[in-house]
């Protein structure tokens, strides 16, 4: 496994380059992290100003995954990056594309605000979602925390929790399916509540992916495709 130095190159520039690009990274998740929290407030609210917020953010969102990956891809060209520092360049090309769909699936949720704006709340659904939102929330932070420290073990406990938060969203739809059957004047907001959850799983997805690039970053591991268990097996062989 090559050593993550990134101060350590000859050329001081190529130092700034992969430190600039890391940080750029960082504070587009918490772009991703904020817009994702006030999602989250104006669909519990029903507060149709904060979803326009969110929705604005989104511009800025992608706006910076451009640029990183301009900037990106001008050190592959110029640098010509090998090892460790190759993964990280090309870890931060797939990362800023997960963000950005992060950043997608909190504007989905800011939509779902705006229709219960106008429709009216709905009747069931949001303890669900606000248990299911303070879990993602902690699960993108953390896989952000871990890349910042390139923290393997970390990533791996990211990759781990995901799977519980994909049963708990499982767990609530069926409970509003069950809902609906037995009120069906409330399918088409309890809808936008689903739609809601949904969204938050696939932000779980996404940080689960960022958590498994780390994994490649340090230890040069795709572990897209194999269980848990043999990640994790590979990790302590590595020590």
């Amino acid at each position: 496994m090559d050593n993550l130095h990134l101060d350590q190159h000859i050329s001081r520039q190529f130092n700034a380059d992969l430190e600039q690009l890391r940080t750029g990274l960082l504070e587009m998740g918490g772009m991703v992290e904020a817009q994702l929290a006030d999602a989250i407030q104006a669909i519990e609210t029903a507060d149709g100003a904060l979803a326009e917020k969110v929705l604005k953010v989104e511009d800025e969102v992608d706006r910076r995954e451009i640029f990183l990956d301009a900037e990106a891809t001008t050190i592959l060209a110029r640098r010509q990056p090998a090892a460790s520092d190759l993964r990280l360049v090309l870890m931060v090309i797939k990362a800023i594309r997960d963000l950005e769909r992060m950043g997608d699936e909190a504007s989905k949720i800011a939509r779902m605000a705006l229709l219960l704006n106008d429709e009216g709340e709905a009747p069931r659904g949001y303890v669900e979602l606000r248990h299911l939102a303070t879990k993602v929330a902690k699960l993108v932070n953390a896989a952000l925390d871990a890349f910042a420290r390139f923290d393997v073990y970390s990533a791996v406990k990211v990759v781990r929790d995901d799977r519980e938060i994909d049963v708990e969203y499982q767990s609530a739809i069926r409970e509003l399916i069950t809902y609906m059957m037995e009120d069906p004047r409330a399918i088409s907001r309890v809808m936008n509540i689903m739609w809601a959850l949904r969204a938050l799983e696939r932000i779980g997805d996404h940080a689960r992916n960022i958590a498994e690039h780390i994994i490649y970053l340090v230890h040069g591991m795709d572990v897209r495709h194999i269980s848990l268990s043999e990640v994790e097996k590979n990790i302590e062989a590595q020590k």
